[in-house]
C-alpha cells in the first residue's frame, strides 16, 4: 500500500474529495484527515485521523519491543549461562516476556507524546489551517488516484507519497513536492 498526502486549504474541498472517494470506493478506513478543525471534520462527518495516525505511538512501540527483546536476550542468556541459575522454563520464558512487554509500555509513553513522524513536514501547514489528506491506495492503483485527484480536485496539492509500512527506525521525513 502507498500512502498519498495532499494539502487543501478548505474543509468544502475536503469534503469533496472524501465523496469522490467514497464513489470510487476507497473506504473511509483508508483516507484520514489532519486538521486544525475538529470541529468542522466533525460537522462535515469526515473521517479524521486516529491517535495512531496523529502520534508515533506505533512506531515506539515497536522499537520498545526490539530493544525489550534484545534485553531479555541478553538479560536470560546471562542468568542461565554465565551464573547458572537454575530455573524451570516457564521461568526464562516470563522473564523474557516481560522484558519485551516491559520495552513496549515505557516505549509507549515516548509515542504517545510524539508527533507522527510521516506527519511532522507537515506541521505548520496545519497549524496554518490547512488539511492533510491522507489516502491509502495499492500501489497498483497509485497512478489511477493521482489522476483522479488531479482531474477533480486541482485544488489539492500532492505534497508527498510513502508505503504505509511502519519503519520503527525510520528518522523524521523531509518530503518534497512530488510531480502529479
Amino acid at each position: 500500500m502507498r500512502r498519498l498526502f495532499y494539502l487543501v486549504d478548505s474543509i468544502d474541498s475536503v469534503d469533496a474529495i472524501s465523496d469522490d472517494l467514497d464513489r470510487e470506493g476507497v473506504g473511509s478506513w483508508r483516507f484520514h484527515i489532519v486538521s486544525k478543525n475538529e470541529a468542522g471534520l466533525h460537522r462535515h462527518r469526515l473521517h479524521s485521523a486516529s491517535v495512531l495516525q496523529r502520534t508515533d505511538l506505533m512506531r515506539f512501540l515497536e522499537r520498545g519491543w526490539l530493544i525489550g527483546a534484545a534485553i531479555g536476550v541478553i538479560v536470560v542468556s546471562t542468568l542461565y549461562a554465565g551464573l547458572g541459575f537454575d530455573w524451570p522454563l516457564f521461568a526464562w520464558i516470563s522473564l523474557f516476556a516481560f522484558s519485551v512487554v516491559s520495552g513496549g509500555w515505557l516505549a509507549g509513553f515516548g509515542g504517545i507524546s510524539a508527533r507522527n513522524y510521516r506527519i511532522r513536514p507537515f506541521l505548520k501547514d496545519i497549524e496554518a489551517g490547512r488539511h492533510l489528506v491522507m489516502v491509502d491506495v495499492p500501489k497498483e492503483h497509485e497512478d489511477r488516484m493521482k489522476q483522479l485527484m488531479a482531474r477533480h480536485h486541482p485544488e489539492a496539492e500532492l505534497q508527498a507519497r510513502d508505503d504505509s509500512f511502519n519503519n520503527p527506525f525510520a528518522g523524521p521525513r523531509k518530503h518534497k513536492r512530488t510531480d502529479r
